[in-house]
């Protein structure tokens, strides 16, 4: 059996997709120590992956590459060429990406989902439309090596920030007015989808609960001037609380990284900032909207990473006759409160930098 020495694996999409599919480069990691891994990524979702371990190099695609076809076709021609990849991972399959393994046809294991065009493609084709949370299903896609190689499986995605990352956001944060002396929770009070986004009435009640409560300080994480505009609105609906900060601002994915490493809970609606912060270790608690089911999309799910979903609250909310909004409408400040409060209560009595 030919050594593995060269692995590219693909995942274009948003950060979330991109944070746990990572778990396929950290498997291969612990498989084959000594190859050298390439991961093919969206170019603005790259800096997530700087200082990673188990990824050797990224490969990114700016938005123009992958909608212009001609300029995608010889980009992934030269990719493959210089490559001379033995392990190609195609994690979506799409008509777009099997165009790697089209290119590199004398790799011995081009590895993808079964799709009714991909069969002349990929030689190893595998259904990962199984029933369990996103990893489980990502990992899912490795099983043909397990006829020739041990698989050594990591479920746990992770991210990582330099100490000077942090030690340079923790300045700006501190000229911003936080108090590192008190708690920090990162509120993601905002959506990039609008309709996934809790009610900003509710978000503005139930954190009005948490700094009556608390002796806490949060920090509003939003991207781009509408959720801005809602993150104002919020806290201008909190009264202008002196302990909600909307002027500390990650202006890119590594800034949101730092953020998240310098804080002690991420609280607020599912999304890739709270893919982040799991993979960086910070408690977190989010709200899933319908559609986004929490058993899917929670992966090791325990005290440390909660959430809260319709199903949660009633069986009700699985009745297919009901509307999105009706489903949504389910999750109550109260609901969220009553199992919110726990975990702040376990992250206040550890102590500051101590969760």
């Amino acid at each position: 059996m030919k050594p593995v020495k060269n692995i590219l694996v693909i995942r274009f999409r948003r950060v979330g997709d991109a944070v746990i599919s990572s778990v396929i480069c950290s498997t291969l990691r612990k498989t084959f120590p000594n190859a050298r891994i390439d991961y093919v990524l969206n170019r603005e979702i790259a800096p997530l992956f700087e200082n990673h371990p188990d990824v050797d190099n990224v490969i990114t695609f700016s938005r123009e590459e992958i909608k212009t076809l001609p300029v995608y076709l010889e980009k992934v021609r030269k990719t493959m060429k210089a490559g001379c990849y033995d392990l190609i991972v195609d994690i979506r399959s799409t008509l777009k990406t099997i165009c790697f393994s089209a290119f590199s046809l004398a790799t011995p294991y081009r590895i993808g989902k079964t799709k009714p065009y991909n069969i002349f493609l990929h030689n190893h084709r595998v259904n990962t439309a199984i029933n369990g949370d996103e990893i489980e299903r990502t990992l899912t896609i490795l099983a043909p090596l397990e006829k020739n190689f041990q698989v050594q499986y990591e479920r746990r995605f992770r991210l990582y920030v330099s100490e000077e990352e942090k030690a340079a956001f923790r300045k700006q944060m501190e000229y911003c007015g936080i108090d590192f002396a008190k708690p920090v929770v990162v509120c993601a009070v905002a959506t990039r989808i609008p309709h996934k986004m809790w009610a900003a009435e509710k978000m503005a009640a139930l954190l009005s609960r948490i700094v009556e409560t608390f002796d806490v300080q949060l920090v509003f994480n939003y991207g781009g001037s509408k959720e801005e505009l809602i993150a104002g609105q919020i806290k201008e609906a909190m009264g202008n609380n002196p302990r909600v900060f909307t002027n500390v601002k990650a202006e890119t994915l590594r800034d949101l990284m730092a953020l998240i490493a310098n804080s002690d809970f991420f609280f607020g609606n599912e999304g890739g900032p709270r893919h982040i912060s799991q993979a960086l270790d910070v408690p977190s608690f989010a709200i899933y909207p319908p559609g986004a089911a929490k058993r899917i999309w929670l992966p090791n799910a325990c005290e440390r990473f909660l959430g809260i979903e319709a199903e949660d609250i009633s069986e009700k909310a699985g009745n297919p006759a009901l509307s999105y909004e009706e489903k949504f409408d389910f999750i109550t400040v109260d609901e969220v409160w009553n199992r919110l409060h726990p975990a702040l209560e376990r992250m206040v009595a550890k102590g500051n930098r101590g969760v």
